[in-house]
């Protein structure tokens, strides 16, 4: 089985558990071996994700965290920065999950972190072992 790194931004922990969680379970479902570190928020996940491929220790990772909009034009900027960072990453080929929330408010970041309704951490895990799975099938 592959190993797996969940990458948090730790900044709503309420939130966070349940999207680690989510992620975790989709994993160990797979019989995947589990780390998670935790960055200082969103913006961090792709430089951690990428550091953490040079090791060679992981084929796969998940990134978690959540971004609700505030007052100011930063929601834009890190909820598309963060993006775009796991973006550049995948097109590279490494098999990347992305399960940082981007929302409007509280309520809809618990509907979507939470495993027993729409589980996005899961879902992030899910996407992150497809396309290992895909990476394995051409090599």
């Amino acid at each position: 089985m592959a190993r797996f790194l969940i990458v948090e931004a730790r900044f709503y922990d309420h939130l966070n558990d349940m999207l680690v969680d989510g992620a975790r379970a989709a994993l160990k479902a797979e019989g995947h071996t589990v780390d998670v570190i935790t960055v200082p928020g969103a913006l961090e996940v792709p430089a951690a994700i990428a550091l953490a491929s040079e090791s060679d220790l992981y084929d796969g990772y998940v990134g978690i965290g959540v971004v609700i909009r505030g007052e100011t034009y930063h929601f834009e900027i890190v909820a598309g920065e963060s993006a775009r960072g796991i973006m550049a990453l995948t097109m590279d080929g490494m098999p990347i999950g992305n399960g940082i929330l981007t929302v409007e408010n509280e309520e809809q970041a618990l509907v979507r972190a939470d495993p027993k309704q729409k589980d996005k951490g899961g879902e992030a895990a899910k996407a992150a072992m497809a396309l290992l799975s895909l990476k394995e099938k051409f090599a």
